[in-house]
């Protein structure tokens, strides 16, 4: 789950790429890095937020009308060290970075084939970097060294046709990738199965010697189109190549096809709400989780009603309100959220996670003193947040607790660019509902049923998904479809 964005301007786009990369800090807090091309690359990397890596003289050597950058959330390489930080590269041939979102599940078997058939080097056990390789090698067998602007801009295309379908068949997992090749352009890609999101955006040039010229943007999100005057075209469909060359001329075919199951934990947690993901409003679909929720919560305990319902912030809010409104209930933000600190689900280890829940939420006594509260939260995947939560709840004299979750329990490790790797990490894979319901010490537990929630992602909007991913909730791996 890491944030990518790639930009191709009329000017210098390093600043834009770092204002995007602010708005999708949310996907990935690890690392970040950017890179543009002019004559040649640029770069700068580092660890740590989006804010503290990037200073004043950094960005101002990195020169360029195109680029691309990377928040890391770390799933697969060594996860700490600079040298796993994105977007890679690599001058053979003609110079490629490349920023990528989503794990190959079958890397370790391409890995030896990138390194002892194709003889292509990798500095890192990183499966991005792997995968730079592998497109580079097979786009350079396909052109030779003839990257440059002198091939034909539809001869090119062609050829990263060909190395798009070619890099499909050869890999399983999740792939969206934005890329830019010196002299050529900027590329961006998607697996056929669209497991992870990204969107395309465009606007006019500013620039008065190039008239009604558009410009574009590929991301995450669309999160940061708005402050930065893109439009939002389209999500770029799963199995496709889209190639914007220097000249501003865009190329778009789909070269592979299969089901479309994006992941269902970007409109559960990983998303924005005010983001569309796959032509969806993250916001609506976690309305439409709480509004579910509500109606469970009436078919199991009819008129049992708590004092007020609270979310475990901030995803959660819009799913506690939606479900407040269902039961009649007030709603209370009675956690209080130091935005400062880190998302918790992403920090590397449960020893931080810990204690970083107490440095991140504060309740408020008067919310919840001699008051039976209710507990809505998008997730429990650990358990160790929602543990923490019951804690200072009773600790700030609350009377009962309810715990509901909007998601389904989650009980299988995610290959595809969630950090879940083992089931022993995911209580609801060992321990029943009245199990997880005395360890964390509340008094009544509830999860979402998975039909519910699929429903209240594919409601609304014109997506044309067969079915979301949701291996980690008990359904089938994609890769093995």
């Amino acid at each position: 789950m890491c944030g990518i964005v790639g930009i191709i301007s009329d000017k210098p786009v390093a600043g834009e790429i770092y204002d995007s990369l602010i708005q999708l800090q949310h996907r990935g807090q690890d690392a970040a890095g950017i890179i543009t091309c002019n004559e040649r690359m640029h770069f700068k990397t580092g660890q740590g937020l989006v804010r503290d890596i990037f200073q004043e003289r950094h960005m101002k050597r990195l020169e360029g009308n195109m680029g691309i950058g990377h928040t890391r959330y770390p799933t697969s390489g060594g996860k700490t060290g600079n040298d796993e930080v994105q977007p890679f590269w690599t001058s053979v041939p003609n110079g490629i970075a490349f920023a990528h979102n989503g794990n190959i599940v079958n890397y370790a078997e391409l890995r030896s084939d990138v390194i002892n058939n194709r003889n292509r080097y990798l500095n890192t056990h990183s499966d991005s970097e792997m995968l730079m390789q592998l497109f580079a090698d097979i786009l350079q067998q396909c052109l030779g060294n003839n990257l440059s602007s002198k091939t034909p801009d539809s001869t090119f295309f062609n050829a990263l046709c060909f190395t798009g379908s070619e890099l499909f068949n050869l890999t399983q997992g999740a792939a969206s990738a934005v890329s830019i090749i010196k002299d050529r352009g900027l590329i961006a890609f998607r697996d056929p199965h669209g497991l992870r999101p990204l969107v395309m955006g465009e606007r006019t040039s500013s620039d008065s010697t190039a008239p009604g010229r558009k410009e574009y943007i590929f991301a995450s999100e669309d999160t940061m189109f708005y402050m930065l005057g893109f439009k939002r075209v389209r999500d770029v469909i799963p199995g496709e190549i889209i190639f914007i060359s220097c000249n501003g001329e865009i190329h778009s075919r789909v070269v592979a096809q299969k089901s479309f199951t994006p992941c269902i934990f970007e409109y559960v947690y990983f998303s924005r709400p005010d983001a569309m993901i796959n032509n969806i409003s993250v916001y609506r679909s976690r309305l439409r989780m709480g509004e579910n929720l509500g109606k469970k919560w009436k078919r199991e305990f009819g008129e049992l009603r708590p004092d007020v319902i609270i979310p475990a912030p901030s995803t959660s809010n819009t799913m506690a309100l939606a479900m407040a409104r269902e039961l009649g209930v007030n709603y209370s933000e009675g956690l209080h959220k130091n935005t400062f600190i880190g998302r918790t689900f992403i920090m590397p280890d449960q020893e931080q996670r810990k204690q970083s829940v107490r440095y991140k939420l504060v309740p408020q006594e008067l919310e919840i003193r001699n008051k039976d509260v209710m507990i809505v939260d998008d997730s429990i995947v650990r358990g160790t947040t929602s543990k923490e939560i019951v804690m200072m709840l009773k600790e700030f004299g609350a009377e009962k607790i309810y715990f509901t979750s909007a998601c389904s329990p989650v009980v299988a490790p995610c290959f595809y660019g969630v950090d879940i790797p083992t089931s022993e990490e995911l209580i609801a894979s060992t321990q029943s509902v009245d199990e997880i319901c005395t360890y964390l010490g509340v008094d009544l537990l509830m999860y979402q049923d998975i039909e519910d929630l699929i429903e209240a992602v594919m409601r609304k909007g014109d997506h044309h998904i067969d079915i979301p991913c949701y291996a980690c909730l008990g359904g089938s791996y994609v890769h093995e479809e």
